[in-house]
């Protein structure tokens, strides 16, 4: 556990939430919550393509929900870092096409070994070493890669639903230049429910309904470790963490917990497992907005992960209302609302991916996630990482830094003296 970092703990994080709460934070972190109950959206499409049953993959989006809200509440307190947790999408798209071919049981079992790798990494302490083969330059090429969408989706609104697309995007604008004291995502977000309703959204649709997570039992097979485990494993340990790690920095942040991170989400994986749900991890995009400006000064934009993981543990059981009611608004809605978000995360994230070092392998690594290539079923932010690094040492080799390890070759093999 020597590896694992250390920070404030829980004993005093209820009285800390307390006092550092404030309108930034709050805001962000329902902005943040929101977003991150309509990825269940992506699991719902990936199931139906997979032609899961309807009855599992509501179970899968509400074990999602509620586990790794559970997780997301204890990180961000425990070392008051913007730290939100949610499952790997890249992850949930080979679960979901795994499922028909090796079966549920097996397929969790694969995830049970991938999370159990995840935890070797993490108490190793090899995530340095991890992040060091893949710099900062090219995690945020990833990541500006996979957010550039998110800009794009708030923009293309312009073409079919001018009038709303303007009022909301205004509205941002508008209230961060004149109303100060207000957060501008705060005002984006009434003024896009009272434009809905003025508009008469058809909310007839809407349904209420109450589940929890339900146990199942894992099973074990070669294949789908190597068809999916190791994949997963990989995607963990070499894109999720690292994304993560590099939005925080980026953002302003001298240290993030690279091991603890990778070990919560291992853990958080294990457990996934026996609940019909395929990872447990740092969430890139809520990251993102939870470590934004938009959430207020650096010592409290923590609050803003800890309400991400309160909004999941209290929606999760009603999901199949919350579904109905993201569905009975537009689509646009969401797309402008995060857009809008990470529009300061988008910028953060190319400057540091196109000033400094590893030009090359950060410029491949963007290009590589934009394209949302698909290399043996495994999805660009996997390969962005993996190519862009090796692009960079094969043409950039000077830029990685190997100072730790040389250090320590030389402490295991030192040098004999002549004479």
């Amino acid at each position: 556990m020597k590896h694992l970092e250390t920070g404030p703990g829980l004993a005093s994080a209820p009285r800390a939430f307390l006092r550092d709460l404030n309108a930034d934070n709050l805001s962000a972190g329902v902005v943040a919550g929101i977003f991150g109950l309509s990825a269940g959206i992506i699991h719902i499409s990936a199931g139906t393509a997979a032609g899961l049953p309807k009855d599992f993959t509501l179970l899968w989006v509400i074990s999602y929900l509620f586990i790794n809200g559970l997780f997301g509440l204890l990180l961000p307190a425990y070392y008051r870092l913007p730290l939100p947790m949610a499952n790997s999408i890249p992850g949930a798209l080979l679960f979901a096409a795994i499922i028909p071919v090796v079966g549920l049981n097996e397929a969790l079992g694969a995830t049970l070994i991938a999370g159990a790798i995840s935890v070797v990494v993490a108490l190793a302490g090899w995530m340095s070493l991890v992040m060091r083969l893949i710099p900062m330059p090219i995690v945020m090429g990833m990541v500006a890669g996979v957010l550039l969408k998110f800009g794009t989706n708030m923009v293309m609104p312009l073409q079919n639903a001018l009038i709303p697309a303007v009022v909301m995007i205004a509205a941002f604008f508008l209230s961060a230049r004149f109303l100060r004291r207000v957060p501008p995502l705060v005002v984006t977000l009434v003024v896009g429910v009272l434009y809905m309703a003025l508009s008469g959204a058809d909310f007839s649709s809407v349904e209420l309904s109450f589940r929890m997570p339900e146990f199942i039992m894992p099973a074990f097979s070669m294949d789908a470790f190597l068809a999916y485990g190791l994949p997963l494993a990989l995607i963990l340990v070499g894109m999720e963490t690292p994304a993560g790690v590099g939005l925080v920095k980026g953002m302003g942040y001298k240290e993030a917990p690279a091991n603890a991170i990778t070990f919560v989400g291992g853990i958080g994986t294990m457990v996934s497992a026996f609940f019909n749900l395929h990872s447990t991890c740092i969430a890139a995009p809520m990251t993102g907005i939870c470590s934004s400006p938009e959430a207020g000064t650096h010592d409290k934009r923590w609050v803003a992960a800890v309400i991400v993981g309160l909004i999941f543990v209290v929606a999760a059981p009603f999901y199949g209302f919350v579904f109905s009611l993201i569905e009975a608004m537009p689509s646009y809605f969401i797309a402008i609302i995060a857009g809008l978000a990470l529009l300061r995360v988008i910028s953060s994230a190319m400057h540091i991916t196109f000033s400094g070092k590893h030009e090359v392998g950060a410029m491949f690594s963007f290009l590589i996630a934009v394209s949302g290539l698909q290399i043996f079923g495994i999805g660009a932010s996997f390969w962005a990482l993996i190519l862009g690094a090796a692009i960079s040492m094969l043409v950039e080799f000077r830029d990685f830094d190997f100072s730790q390890e040389r250090e320590a070759l030389r402490k295991r093999f030192p040098a004999k003296s002549v004479g």
